[in-house]
């Protein structure tokens, strides 16, 4: 574990290098890197990743598009489908019956029911929050709300944050607790991309607040919700195994609002200009931070996740994202001396199931992650959609 002071220092340099400095954490003359493109690491550094390490287990099929997955003991799993039903697996059986399906919801593009998260207490208080898009006066929106999880059925709604900015495309919505116990929101530009520039707008930003909806005081910014901004569509966020360090991946322009590809994965820093719609790829800009990662061509980056278990021992502390247009799941090692620095990055063997979305660790010990292969963009096989998960070999 990081101390206290520690943590301030890597928070203090973090900020420093890239906010006062504006250079890339890798190198400022790191080439970009493609879809298939792996960097050369020592052996002594990571060990080899084969599939020989681990195995693939389907675990349901004949989903609809899971966008987020948590588990709320060992043995029960649930998870959003975007076109508004919250589901249950319980022993390894998927339950026929939805534990709620929200009627409100608007799925039409590449929004719907998307974000899930438990409480930090949920073993006490049994909450937990989704995030879900739903049209209001002519317009869509997204809200985060929170329930009591009663095992068969939800109750107590509480709306903790509404009126986010949502469209059929860009909607965001990551919903993940930081180590500081504050809830984390990623928003997208909702079409309107001069507003992730604009500090007091929700489009295009990363969101910071209490568990009830109210602003921490020591966000960047006074009674106002936004930790970070300049972001196109950031839809995956973890933090480094025992620190404050928080990653985030993105999704790049798409040709009609610049030139396609330009991906990212992002170290997100209290206050931060992550660039959009101003720079893009590997641009730079005064005061505006560059992408740790890029790719291009574009890979579409979901959700991300940091592996803390031991289990399968080769990817401890490694960061995990599923790729929607890229097909599968990249691994990204991180230097454990120095963790805002990338040693790596490649596509995880073995994975050939189309567009990967979620992407998180069980109880277990095992990776689990989702496809998005009926979400209109991918090339639907038989018994789509489904959930996997890696298990040591």
């Amino acid at each position: 574990m990081y101390s206290t002071k520690n943590k301030t220092a890597i928070r203090n340099y973090i900020a420093f290098v890239l906010l006062l400095l504006n250079v890339n954490l890798l190198s400022c003359k790191q080439p970009e890197i493609k879809e298939t493109e792996k960097q050369s690491v020592p052996q002594s550094q990571v060990e080899k990743n084969d599939t020989a390490d681990y195995k693939i287990e389907l675990v349901a099929e004949n989903l609809y598009v899971p966008w987020s997955i948590v588990f709320t003991d060992p043995g029960r799993m649930l998870f959003t489908e975007r076109n508004g039903s919250l589901r249950i697996i319980k022993n390894g059986n998927l339950i026929d019956k939805p534990l709620k399906v929200f009627e409100d919801v608007s799925s039409k593009g590449e929004e719907g029911l998307m974000g899930l998260v438990t409480d930090p207490d949920y073993r006490n208080n049994k909450f937990i929050y989704l995030s879900y898009a739903y049209a209001k006066n002519d317009d869509l929106k997204v809200k985060v709300v929170r329930y009591t999880d009663n095992d068969t059925e939800l109750s107590e709604e509480k709306v903790i944050i509404d009126d986010l900015p949502a469209e059929r495309y860009h909607a965001g919505c990551r919903i993940k607790f930081g180590p500081d116990g504050k809830l984390y929101i990623t928003t997208g530009d909702a079409g309107k991309r001069e507003l992730a520039q604009v500090k007091n707008s929700l489009f295009g930003k990363i969101l910071r607040i209490n568990p009830d909806g109210s602003v921490p005081a020591d966000n960047p910014f006074p009674d106002n919700p936004v930790w970070s901004y300049g972001h196109r569509n950031p839809q995956g966020i973890d933090w480094y195994p025992g620190t404050d360090i928080l990653f985030s991946t993105e999704h790049g322009p798409s040709g009609f609002d610049g030139p396609g590809g330009g991906d990212e994965v992002n170290i997100i820093v209290k206050g931060g200009n992550y660039g959009w719609p101003v720079i893009s790829h590997r641009e730079t800009g005064d005061g505006m931070i560059s992408p740790v990662l890029e790719f291009t061509p574009a890979i579409a980056p979901a959700a991300g996740m940091f592996y803390r278990s031991g289990n399968i021992k080769q990817f401890r502390n490694n960061f995990f994202f599923g790729c929607l247009r890229g097909n599968g799941i990249m691994r990204a090692v991180i230097d454990e001396k120095d963790p805002p620095k990338i040693i790596s990055c490649d596509k995880l063997k073995g994975i050939d199931f189309g567009r990967i979305r979620e992407v998180t660790e069980g109880p277990d010990g095992a990776i689990y992650f989702s496809t998005s292969n009926r979400d209109g963009r991918g090339t639907v096989r038989k018994g789509d959609d489904k959930i996997y998960r890696i298990k040591a070999e």
